[in-house]
């Protein structure tokens, strides 16, 4: 149990250490559950490409300012050109003021992007701040890159269009506000949004763990992370036309947002939806802001993950100590968690469940692994110490029940048989300068008296020397005890007829036995200390078989049986009632008759 806790322990700790491989299924898994909502058709933003041919029917790249100030002078919405424009136009300085003039009477937003370098220009609006100071917890850039002066001036917003790629280069989630210089900066999409409701300002609430919510005025807050950030739905269709088109036949739209998608001008950045080109990504997170449907990652999903992991890992805990629970119970929190997960975000929740899922999984595998070693060298240990003196069959249920092998022992009514070949001494004086050829015999009989026992249900408990001790009635139960070691003996005195007849035949001595069955109650089980145990059987009753064997000699009987051992089936003479040392009552003997 101790090596249990302190898995769970490894395992939560692994958890809040986050490591790489934890990050990638965390993004992974909610890449999944984004991309598979039913994809929502935006009617309000409209995306204008600015493609090859736009380009070259303009004369090339750089695009002139005149070629703006015509895409705004088809427009009624909103417009924001996602282009860069940080220096004066290079054909045509006199293109700027043209571009400037359509700005002053269409409200336009420009973009501007972090930079390396501490320069740039000041944000064109003010914010409303809730709570703490929101600066410390956004990203931080030395400045911004800045934008011709006189289209600076003109414009109703700038916006940063930087995107921030998680730590597999996918852009998942955007930051709303960066930090340049100690000064807050909106993204691009959040100050179209307010340019279009004609608001001064941006409301900010940052609380101790750090930023909270973000929120334009006449429309819903955005929950953000602790850095201003928001997870984006990208499973989002916009109406989309290429300039060309737009100029000739544009569709209206509230928002319209220009950007280029030429190659060599501008390259698209990866996101779970595929490569996207920086306009397309500001319409979609103009889309989140506008229907207020981001998902988020709530301050408290990390402790409820944390709390999912703990009880899941303690239910894997009690289950991995029986292999009929251990799989249900894995299929059970795996399908809990992952479930959860996807439940949670039918309310827009980001709940991570692959982390939760991979320390499970490794939980169980590692505890399973263990168990299954652990059974395995009991199997492998009750085998070696039963293999060779109960059938088969008996092996493969004490290895099913290691319970029954618990060191001390029970009190049970059992049958015991001693066999002893008479005449030994004898036989084995023949055999001086030969021993090996008296081990071979000796192994023979054994072998052949043995397979008998076994067949019948016994358990041999030990033998000694030429002497075969068996009970019936344990390890496993057996209400036939009597009977079936009646049977075996029975059958071992023909099986050594036969097995004398080859002896004759080799030219070897034959072999005779006596044996001694008695009945009744004794203490079996395991003996010993917890590192080396026999089990075996003690008490009177046992004595008193050993005591019958040895009288077989005085009644001239290949066989002695005590009253308590009596069966129907079989036909028996009296031999004596006698009263053994040790014991003040007297038994009645028998012999089977032949």
């Amino acid at each position: 149990m101790l090596n249990k806790v302190l898995s769970i322990i490894f395992a939560l700790g692994f958890l809040i250490w986050n490591p790489y491989p934890l990050q990638i299924a965390e993004l992974k898994t909610f890449d999944w559950l984004i991309m598979n909502t039913e994809p929502v058709q935006n009617e309000n933003i409209l995306v204008v490409d600015l493609d090859e041919n736009f380009i070259q029917e303009y004369g090339g790249w750089p695009l002139p300012r005149t070629a703006y100030a015509d895409l705004l002078t088809t427009t009624n919405a909103i417009p924001g050109i996602t282009v860069l424009m940080p220096n004066t136009d290079i054909r045509d300085s006199r293109n700027d003021d043209i571009l400037a003039l359509r700005m002053k009477y269409i409200p336009t937003v420009l973009a501007s992007a972090a930079s390396t370098q501490v320069t740039g220009t000041n944000p064109h609006v003010g914010t409303a701040q809730l709570g703490e100071d929101p600066l410390p917890w956004l990203f931080e850039y030395p400045g911004i890159l800045p934008t011709a002066s006189i289209l600076e001036s003109n414009a109703k917003g700038l916006g940063v269009v930087t995107a921030t790629p998680e730590i597999d280069g996918v852009t998942r989630r955007i930051p709303l506000l960066v930090n340049v210089g100690s000064k807050l900066y909106p993204s691009f999409a959040l100050e179209l949004l307010r340019v279009a409701v004609q608001d001064p300002s941006y409301q900010i609430k940052t609380e101790e763990q750090g930023l909270a919510w973000v929120r334009v005025p006449q429309y819903p807050l955005m929950n953000t992370d602790a850095n201003g950030r928001i997870w984006l739905n990208w499973n989002t269709k916009f109406y989309k036309q290429t300039a060309s088109a737009f100029i000739n036949d544009p569709i209206h739209a509230p928002f319209v947002i220009f950007g280029t998608t030429a190659e060599g001008v501008t390259n698209p950045v990866p996101t779970p939806a595929g490569a996207k080109y920086p306009h397309e990504i500001q319409a979609n997170i103009l889309h989140n802001l506008v229907q207020g449907t981001a998902p988020s990652s709530p301050t408290w999903a990390s402790a409820a993950e944390y709390g999912i992991a703990l009880l899941a890992l303690i239910i894997l805990a009690l289950a991995t100590r029986s292999v009929w629970l251990s799989v249900p119970s894995l299929v059970l929190v795996v399908g809990g968690s992952s479930y959860g997960a996807w439940y949670a975000y039918q309310s827009s929740y980001l709940i991570d469940a692959s982390g939760i899922v991979i320390i499970c999984v490794l939980f169980w595998a590692y505890h399973s692994f263990l168990s299954f070693i652990s059974e395995y060298r009991q199997k492998l240990r009750i085998k070696q110490q039963f293999g060779t003196y109960v059938s088969p069959d008996l092996v493969k249920k004490l290895q099913e029940d290691p319970s029954l092998l618990r060191l001390g022992g029970s009190t049970e009514q059992l049958t015991f048989l001693f066999s002893d070949i008479r005449g030994f001494t004898p036989i084995s004086e023949k055999y001086q300068k030969n021993p090996q050829g008296l081990t071979t015999l000796i192994n023979r009989f054994l072998d052949n008296q043995t397979e008998i026992i076994l067949k019948h249900g016994g358990t041999i408990d030990k033998y000694m020397g030429d002497c075969i001790m068996a009970f019936w009635g344990a390890p496993l139960p057996d209400e036939n005890h009597k009977q079936n070691a009646t049977a075996a003996l029975v059958e071992m005195r023909s099986a050594l007829e036969e097995l004398n007849e080859r002896f004759r035949e080799e030219g070897l001595d034959t072999i005779n036995t006596g044996a001694g069955i008695n009945s009744g109650l004794c203490v079996v089980g395991n003996f010993g200390s917890s590192n080396r145990f026999d089990y075996s059987v003690l008490g009177d009753s046992v004595n008193l078989a050993a005591r019958l064997e040895s009288s077989c000699k005085n009644y001239d009987v290949d066989n002695v049986i005590s009253e308590y051992s009596l069966v129907d089936g079989y036909e028996y003479d009296f031999l004596d009632e006698v009263t053994v040392k040790g014991k003040s009552e007297p038994v009645k003997i028998y012999t089977i008759r032949k």
